[in-house]
């Protein structure tokens, strides 16, 4: 006999895949839910732990820039209290130097020159005097030149002739001079 199934079998298949369909269909949604809901909130975790160190690094940039205020402070008081002991140490080195003006000049004038009058004006001395000849105004600017320490770049101004009357009837001839000296400091290395 022959046995022919009238129920409508394919239809029951074909609900049986749907209905295994639509189960996982909703298991993977389920699933991709929980997925998305851990990335989430690992993603909230990163973003949370992100925040504090930035916090931190706002709250230490803070410091640091108080820090750095306090530095530029001290390094302008440093500077000021510099300034301060090299204008001591520049009166202190510069405390002889009217010393050391008179005896380099009393070193190096030679005889026969003699001077009437010195103006200091910072460091360029004005020099007026009178010499027996012309000659012994080149030799003290030659001992002005090569050999002071303390004076340098002797600039002759102008030399005039005159007469000196050393008595009513003895008159002598004489030059006039000017000259320009620079007063090395004794703070120069040169000079020390």
């Amino acid at each position: 006999m022959i046995l022919v199934n009238l129920l409508p079998h394919r239809e029951a298949a074909r609900k049986r895949r749907r209905e295994a369909f639509f189960a996982t269909l909703g298991l993977a949604a389920i699933a991709g839910l929980l997925i998305s809901g851990a990335v989430y909130s690992w993603y909230l975790t990163q973003i949370e732990n992100q925040r504090g160190k930035n916090l931190f690094l706002k709250t230490e940039i803070s410091r640091l820039e108080g820090q750095i205020k306090e530095i530029s402070t001290l390094q302008a008081e440093i500077a000021a209290l510099r300034a301060r002991q090299n204008a001591v140490e520049d009166l202190q080195g510069n405390r002889n130097l009217p010393v050391y003006l008179l005896t380099e000049l009393v070193k190096q004038l030679p005889d026969g020159v003699y001077i009437n009058s010195m103006k200091q004006d910072n460091q360029t001395v004005l020099i007026s005097g009178v010499a027996q000849s012309n000659e012994r105004v080149s030799e003290l600017l030659r001992n002005f030149s090569n050999n002071s320490l303390f004076l340098s770049k002797p600039e002759l101004i102008e030399i005039t002739a005159g007469t000196v009357a050393l008595s009513p009837r003895d008159q002598r001839r004489v030059a006039n001079f000017s000259m320009r000296v620079v007063l090395k400091r004794a703070s120069d290395p040169k000079a020390a």
